[in-house]
């Protein structure tokens, strides 16, 4: 462990963050896709809402 903290440098131009690609943009974007996760996720807390009652 101690090799692996005497390579690493933080905030070295390695540690940057992450660029989205095109596929991800588009999933961030699409309504529709937006749209169908709030169901899922809804559907998902009435199920634990449910459990709990």
């Amino acid at each position: 462990m101690q090799q692996i903290e005497d390579t690493v440098k933080p905030y070295d131009q390695n540690f940057t963050t992450m660029v989205p690609t095109g596929f991800v943009k588009f999933f961030r974007t699409c309504l529709i896709w937006q749209f169908l996760r709030f169901i899922v996720i809804n559907i998902k807390m009435l199920i634990v809402v449910g459990k709990s009652h």
